[in-house]
């Protein structure tokens, strides 16, 4: 409750002003300013973040603010990353959100969004002059955030309003309507920690199978996870799924194909020690897992520019 008083006492509403955050930061999109918030150049886009508050750091991975003036549009793909993410929009959303190799009708997107944990790759499209804030949340974060199973969100985008309800139309009307992106992040924190601290709690069982995946790049056996957290296999496939969002053994596949885009994309990488450091047989292997994950090879992440599981296109 003591972290629940700290936050609210730092979230004091800040002034409306006119018009969209762009109209008024405009030359401030630069190097650190104050109250923590740093500024850096992503491409065409302006990238803000801030530290968060220490009782988010177990449920909320990153979370940071973007910021175009001009309209260009493109298209990114997101690959999966083990992690669920909501993006807030402050100003135009995108315009078109497709799994790929999905048959059905793409997913039109009219505001904010949420999408759960994924074991293929999607494209994205906007038409440009894009303000939003994107949230990474740990699978248990999520969990306790959307207060359902996450297994409701698998491979699946909705917007925020349908998970969230009302409220979430309201807080993105806040944010928006906020100049100063300290107090945006500050309102944020806020109703992260509200709905968070009331949200269900994980199963001390899968939580510690998760971290038991996370520590090991997803090198860990399902075997040995049931053995060490005391289940049987198929009472924890059943529960980590419904929690999580992915089986166990999905799960493992996405964090070392994770982990190995990581790596890759670094300077001097090296396609052999990659291999062998994330657990892979053989390069064969890890070129199957990059087509069946993101139906992409490792030599063409090795030399795109990543950002947050999204590769320019």
């Amino acid at each position: 409750m003591g972290a629940s008083r700290s936050l609210a006492a730092a979230a004091e509403p800040a002034p409306r002003r006119q018009g969209r955050g762009r109209d008024v930061q405009v030359g401030a999109y630069a190097g650190t300013t104050g109250r923590g918030v740093r500024m850096t150049r992503v491409g065409g886009r302006w990238r803000v973040t801030r530290p968060w508050p220490a009782p988010l750091r177990p449920y909320v991975h990153s979370y940071a603010g973007y910021w175009e003036a001009g309209t260009t549009p493109y298209r990114v793909r997101l690959v999966p990353t083990g992690r669920a993410v909501v993006v807030i929009s402050l100003g135009e959303p995108f315009t078109q959100v497709r799994r790929l190799g999905d048959p059905g009708p793409s997913t039109q997107v009219t505001g904010s969004l949420v999408a759960g944990l994924e074991d293929g790759p999607r494209v994205c499209d906007h038409p440009g002059g894009q303000e939003a804030i994107r949230l990474e949340l740990t699978p248990l974060g999520a969990y306790r955030l959307f207060a359902l199973p996450m297994s409701e969100l698998t491979n699946r985008v909705v917007g925020l309003d349908d998970v969230l309800g009302p409220e979430a139309g309201l807080l993105a009307e806040r944010l928006a309507g906020t100049a100063d992106w300290g107090a945006r992040f500050d309102l944020l924190d806020v109703a992260l920690w509200a709905r968070i601290e009331s949200g269900p709690v994980a199963a001390p069982e899968v939580s510690h199978a998760w971290r038991l995946l996370v520590r090991a790049g997803g090198t860990i056996p399902v075997a040995g996870i049931a053995a060490e957290v005391g289940w049987s296999q198929g009472h924890l496939v059943r529960r980590f799924t419904e929690q999580v969002g992915l089986t166990p053994k999905m799960s493992a596949r996405v964090l070392r194909f994770h982990r190995a885009m990581r790596l890759l994309t670094r300077e001097g990488s090296n396609l052999a020690e990659v291999t062998a450091a994330c657990g892979f047989y053989d390069q064969a292997h890890l070129n199957r897992e990059f087509r069946a994950l993101a139906e992409t090879t490792p030599g063409r992440i090795a030399a795109a520019r990543v950002t947050e599981g999204a590769l320019a296109l």
